[in-house]
């Protein structure tokens, strides 16, 4: 008789274990693939603390470094973009910041220029100067100028009278937004456009910015604004009168501008050129390297438009001294800056297809590449079709 395993359980229990299904572990949700992106975050915070540490140490070095002159250059150049004017005071402290910006000042012999500087050419005498204005029936001749750190872009306007401000609104308040240029000069219907003088920048991202002009402005025969003066950098003032003379002035007021009569103007500055006398102090000043505009006129009356592109890989940008060069070589007898950094933009509306299709509206310049489109400005210099 064969003994029974007593370790063996009974034929129940072993049925019952036999029919036991096993389940499966599950994986955990998003294993692998939540591994992925916290690794590549990881990795891109990894960069961009080295990236800003990098920057960081560059700046300190440059700042606290044995050349005074790359430190100038390095502070001016940070202090006209409005998002990066708080970064100098980080290394330097605010008092030497402010005799920094203080030795930029401008000096020149007069405070005004003299009217009897240029004599503008009018009707017939227009197309006098040979064949100058042979190729271009429009009045506008426009060129392209490489330099060391820079590409600049040049307009020459034959009949001053043609160029005018543009306003964003009639009347400027903080509650309508200011409009971008490419828009402006479709509402206008001008043939050719360049940003003006400075506005209201906080350095937020608020509606307000760009809706209201700094200082002194007129447009079309008439005093529009005398507000937030606060936000101008740079003293300076460019006018023209009546006469079509472009006039410009270390400082400005109402009052004088009535007297001069002044029907298109706005401030900012410095001033380079006055009555063919270069201003020294911005010509040697460590300005910084930043996109430019600038306004100035010849003696025969021909008006001058600049901006040089900045803060892009082949064009880092120009200085107050690169800016009195090309006016210099163009002939401007009397010049001003204008705003610059992320505002300056040339456009032109191509009547003869010379760059694209006739009639559309080209951009000249290239602007920073950090920008989709032109900013919201309140006011403009344009140019009327003949």
């Amino acid at each position: 008789m064969r003994e029974k395993n007593q370790n063996q359980p009974p034929r129940s229990s072993r049925e019952a274990q036999n029919n036991v299904t096993v389940k499966p572990q599950k994986k955990k949700k998003g294993g692998l693939l939540g591994r992925l992106v916290r690794r590549f975050f990881l990795l891109l915070f990894t960069l961009i603390f080295l990236v800003v540490g990098a920057l960081v140490a560059i700046m300190y070095t440059v700042f606290n470094g044995p050349s005074p002159a790359a430190r100038d250059v390095l502070t001016m150049s940070l202090l006209e973009p409005s998002a990066t004017k708080w970064i100098p005071g980080l290394f330097l402290g605010d008092e030497l910041v402010e005799q920094i910006r203080a030795d930029q000042g401008t000096e020149l012999a007069d405070d005004v220029s003299d009217i009897s500087q240029v004599v503008i050419n009018r009707g017939d005498a227009l197309s006098t100067g040979g064949d100058e204005w042979a190729n271009y029936p429009d009045g506008i001749r426009i060129e392209s100028y490489g330099g060391k750190t820079f590409n600049a872009h040049i307009m020459i306007v034959r009949d001053p009278s043609r160029v005018y401000m543009a306003m964003s609104t009639e009347k400027w308040s903080t509650s309508i937004p200011g409009t971008r240029i490419n828009h402006q000069i479709e509402t206008e219907g001008a043939i050719a456009a360049i940003n003006a003088g400075a506005f209201l920048d906080n350095g937020t991202a608020g509606p307000e910015v760009g809706s209201v002009p700094s200082g002194i402005v007129y447009a079309q025969g008439e005093f529009r604004s005398n507000s937030y003066r606060e936000y101008l950098q740079e003293s300076g003032f460019a006018g023209f009168n009546q006469d079509d003379v472009l006039i410009v002035a270390k400082n400005m007021t109402v009052e004088q501008a009535n007297e001069l009569g002044i029907r298109d103007g706005c401030e900012f500055g410095p001033v380079l050129i006055m009555n063919g006398e270069v201003n020294d102090v911005a010509y040697n000043s460590n300005s910084g390297y930043n996109p430019r505009t600038a306004i100035g006129q010849r003696a025969d009356g021909a008006v001058i438009f600049l901006c040089i592109d900045g803060r892009q890989p082949g064009s880092v940008g120009g200085t107050y001294k690169d800016c009195i060069d090309i006016m210099v070589e163009y002939g401007a007898v009397n010049a001003c800056n204008m705003d610059g950094g992320s505002s300056s933009v040339m456009m032109y509306r191509d009547t003869y297809g010379k760059y694209g299709e006739p009639g559309e509206v080209q951009m000249i310049n290239s602007y920073s590449l950090l920008q989709a489109e032109p900013r919201k400005m309140p006011d403009f210099w344009m140019v009327r079709p003949e």
